[in-house]
This record gives C-alpha cells, structure tokens and sequence, in this order.
C-alpha cells in the first residue's frame, strides 16, 4: 500500500491536471490515477490532432498541445501519477478520527484523505459497427479514433456517423486522404451547424461524397480492407466501393465502472455534486464532465472551473482554519511574487 495523501485525484485528463495544479498550489499533497496510459484524458485519447477553439486564452490550440501545456502546469509539483491503474474499489477507514479513503486499483491500493473524481465520462469504450466478426479488420484499416491524421494520406476512406467527431474528420481529413466518403443512416446530423455546412459545401464541390440514409453492410478484403458494401436502407440498394480505411465514430459507451458502487447520488450515469463540487459523501468531491448539478454545462472551461472550486473546498476541509479563498497566483512566493 502506497502513502496516505491528502488528495487522491482520479482522473489525468484537463480537469484532473489543473486539480493537481491547484491541489499543489495549495500545498496538499495529491496523486492521479488514470485507467489510461497517458495524462490527457479524451484529448489524448480520441482527437489529439484536433483543434480546440473555446479555452480561454488560446484562438484555437491543438488537443495535444493543450495536455502538453496542462501536464507542464499540473505536474510541477512532481506528483505521484499512476497511469493504465483501473479502479475496482474504495475502502473507508478513518485516520485520526478523520476520513480515510484508499482507493483500490487492479495494481496497488491508495490512502488519501480525500478523493476528488476527475474521471471525464468515466470509462470509455468506441461503439463498434454492429457487423459480424467487425474485431478481424482492427490494425488492417479500421480505426475506432484518428490519432495521426498523415496515417490516412493518400487513403480511400469511409466515415460512418454523423455526430461531431464524424464531421470534424471529413474535414480535418481534407488534402490528406486520397478520397472521403461519409454514410450517415438518417439524414438528420448531431454536430455543428457549421461543421455541417462545411461539409456540404465539401460535398457539393466534388471534394467527398455526403450520403445519408446509407448504412455499411459488410467490410471485404484480405490481409487489409479493400471494399466495402454500403446499402440505402430506403431504397434497399447496395453498391461495393473500393476502400482502404474505414473509420466508424458511433459515439462511446461511457461507464462509472466501480465508482457507481460507493453509494454517491448518481443522476443519468453522473455523479451530482453540489456547487462546492462536494458529492452526497464527506471527503469525496468531483468535478468536469463526470459531474451534474443544476445548468451544467459539459465543457473544458467549465472542468477547470470545477477543479478550482473543488481543491479549494477540500483545502478547507482538510484544514478548517485555512481560507477556501487562495489569493491571487500574481501575488504568491510559491511563484517567485510579491505581495503589492
């Protein structure tokens, strides 16, 4: 067993990093733990090579470099970070007649004195196409989430979905593939207007195909993808096109996983928190996406928020006689400043 730390974050992704931001600004001792192998969370995950254009600060950031900048400003403190841990339990003790919750992982067990959930959506898993034997073609064309963009140049490829990621790639993947066809089952989209638009445009000038109410029926080919048979599920009509990379964006399947067992309020898959991001159990906070109260908004900027408000709330429970209010960073010795 690992030592008893005041703050044990779970989650590495943007509002876990700026919690341990905040947590060592503070001067409590914290880790991350993070069922992924790397600090970055969906960013790093799912869409690194994708622009970001609501962080404060930034007209528009890669991902990637948004968790490169969060990791350099979080991880200053050189906290422990233990990363590709899944959480499978929690133990609650008491330590000098205080809570004590030690967080139990498929590798190791972590005392803290309290916990602050930072875990995104939770656990996370691509909804796969829905074909018979669909796993064979993974590494051979098929690929769940974009992580290099160049690894498509001069590719023929398939989109099938129509929510945001979806859309993001047939345009992102413009000037880098080869070809870009994009099936949607219905003809009514889940992403942005103006994502949208771009991509129409795209399609009325020749530069993908748009197709909506067609549906991908079976993937073919030998040792890597070569066609596809897609079929208009109106009209019943089938074609098979040539295709070297298939790129299905479902949508995830999103789990609390072992967190929806230690009895917190839980509302439609999320963890209900009040405004000091404290959830129904003392010493057990959260804060991002994971999280839902009254006029949430599920954003980045509101995930940085949320980790403010929480390290602070937790710095005062740990430490009544301490203020929940930090002072102003521009002011710290911590920093090298001076108080004007």
């Amino acid at each position: 067993m690992q030592e008893a730390k005041d703050i044990t974050i779970i989650g590495a992704g943007p509002t876990g990093l700026f919690a341990a931001f905040y947590a060592g600004m503070r001067g409590a001792s914290h880790r991350l733990i993070d069922n992924l192998d790397q600090v970055g969370g969906q960013l790093t995950a799912l869409y690194p090579e994708k622009y970001i254009f609501d962080v404060a600060g930034f007209p528009k950031i890669l991902a990637k470099d948004l968790v490169k900048a969060l990791a350099e400003q979080g991880l200053q403190w050189k906290p422990p970070v233990h990363l590709a841990e899944k959480v499978v339990g929690l133990r609650r003790g008491e330590e000098n007649g205080k809570p004590l919750f030690t967080i139990v992982t498929d590798k190791d067990e972590y005392p803290g004195r309290t916990v602050l959930i930072a875990g995104g959506i939770g656990a996370f898993t691509p909804r796969k196409l829905p074909l018979k034997d669909v796993d064979q073609w993974n590494d051979k064309g098929l690929h769940d989430r974009v992580l290099n963009p160049k690894a498509f140049a001069g590719k023929r490829i398939l989109i099938v979905g129509g929510g945001d990621s979806a859309f993001d790639w047939a345009v992102n993947l413009q000037g880098i593939a080869k070809s870009i066809v994009m099936i949607h089952r219905r003809d009514g989209f889940r992403a942005h207007q103006a994502t949208v638009d771009q991509v129409q445009a795209f399609a009325a000038a020749g530069k993908m195909e748009l197709r909506t109410f067609w549906e991908l029926k079976e993937i073919g080919g030998s040792s890597r993808i070569e066609r596809v048979t897609i079929f208009n599920n109106k009209t019943k009509a089938e074609e098979t096109l040539a295709m070297d990379c298939v790129i299905p964006q479902l949508g995830f399947i999103s789990s609390l996983g072992a967190i929806a067992d230690w009895g917190l309020e839980i509302e439609k898959g999320d963890i209900k928190v009040t405004q000091t991001m404290e959830t129904n159990i003392p010493g057990i906070y959260a804060a991002g996406d994971i999280t839902t109260y009254p006029g949430k908004l599920k954003l980045i900027a509101t995930g940085f928020s949320e980790a403010c408000i929480a390290v602070n709330q937790i710095a005062h429970f740990l430490n009544p006689a301490a203020k929940v209010m930090p002072g102003h960073s521009s002011n710290m010795a911590l920093f090298g400043q001076k108080d004007d």
